[in-house]
C-alpha cells in the first residue's frame, strides 16, 4: 500500500488524474487497451473533469463501474448518469462505456437482483481482465463499492466467484449491484482516494485491523493487489 499526501482536494484531482491517465497510457501501450472501473457518488466529480483532459488515445480505454444503484440509467442517482455527465466528455467521449444494465424488472427481490446481477456478471465478461484501474470510494461507515456493513448480501459478496453481487444496504437508499471483493482484488490495482479529516479517521481505524464491520478494511489487508491511497 503507497500513500499519495495532497494539500487540497483539488490537487488530489489533478495530480491523481495525471497520474491515472500515465497508468493507462502505460497499458495502451502494453496491452494495446486498459479498462478502467470507476465509482460514483459526488467525490470524484472533480477527478472525472479532470481525468476526462488527460491526453490519451481514449478510443482504446473501457469504462465501465465498481458498483451501481438499482435506478434507471438516467435517475438523479444512477452512477451510469454521473459517469455520463462528468467522465465521458471531451477527449473521454471516445471511450467505451459499459454501463452494467440498460432497464430494471418491474419489482426488485431477491431474486430478481440475482438475475440482474448475472446479467451484470455476462457484461463484464466481454472486458478483458484483469482490469487495470479500479477506483474505489470510501464512506464514513467504511463501505467500499456497495459493500456496506452489515448489509443483505454482504457475505456473498465478499466470497462469490462472480464478478457482480447484489447488497441491500441497511442505512442507504436503493438497492445496489457491486463488484464482489474477489473481483475487486483481480485488477491489476487499486486507488483510494480520501477527502476529510472524517474519512481520514475511519481509514486510520481500518488500518488496525481486518474487519467485515469496516469493509474498506477487507482491501488495505490483503497482500494480493496494489493499493494506492491519495489523501487530502
Amino acid at each position: 500500500m503507497n500513500q499519495h499526501p495532497c494539500n487540497t482536494p483539488a490537487e488530489l484531482a489533478q495530480r491523481l488524474a495525471a497520474w491515472t491517465g500515465l497508468r493507462l497510457h502505460q497499458a495502451i501501450a502494453g496491452r494495446g487497451h486498459a479498462v478502467l472501473a470507476v465509482s460514483g457518488g459526488r467525490s470524484p466529480v472533480p477527478l472525472f473533469h479532470a481525468l476526462r483532459a488527460q491526453p490519451l488515445d481514449w478510443s482504446r480505454v473501457s469504462i465501465t463501474l465498481v458498483d451501481e444503484r438499482c435506478v434507471p440509467p438516467d435517475h438523479p442517482d444512477s452512477n451510469t448518469a454521473l459517469v455520463r455527465e462528468h467522465l465521458l466528455q471531451q477527449g473521454a467521449a471516445a471511450a467505451t462505456f459499459v454501463p452494467w444494465f440498460d432497464d430494471l424488472p418491474a419489482t426488485l427481490d431477491d431474486a430478481a437482483l440475482q438475475a440482474l446481477a448475472d446479467a451484470a456478471s455476462q457484461r463484464l465478461a466481454t472486458q478483458p481482465w484483469p482490469w487495470d484501474l479500479a477506483i474505489l470510494g470510501m464512506g464514513e461507515d467504511g463501505h467500499t463499492a456497495s459493500l456496506f456493513p452489515h448489509a443483505g448480501g454482504l457475505s456473498q459478496a465478499l466470497h462469490a466467484s462472480g464478478p457482480v453481487a447484489w447488497t441491500r444496504p441497511l442505512n442507504a437508499p436503493h438497492a445496489r449491484l457491486t463488484l464482489t471483493l474477489p473481483a475487486l482484488l483481480a485488477t491489476r490495482e487499486l486507488v483510494l482516494p480520501l477527502i476529510g479529516p472524517a474519512k481520514l479517521r475511519v481509514y486510520q481505524q481500518a488500518r488496525l485491523s481486518e474487519d467485515d464491520t469496516l469493509p474498506i478494511s477487507l482491501v488495505l489487508h490483503q497482500h494480493t493487489t496494489p493499493v494506492q491511497v491519495w489523501l487530502a
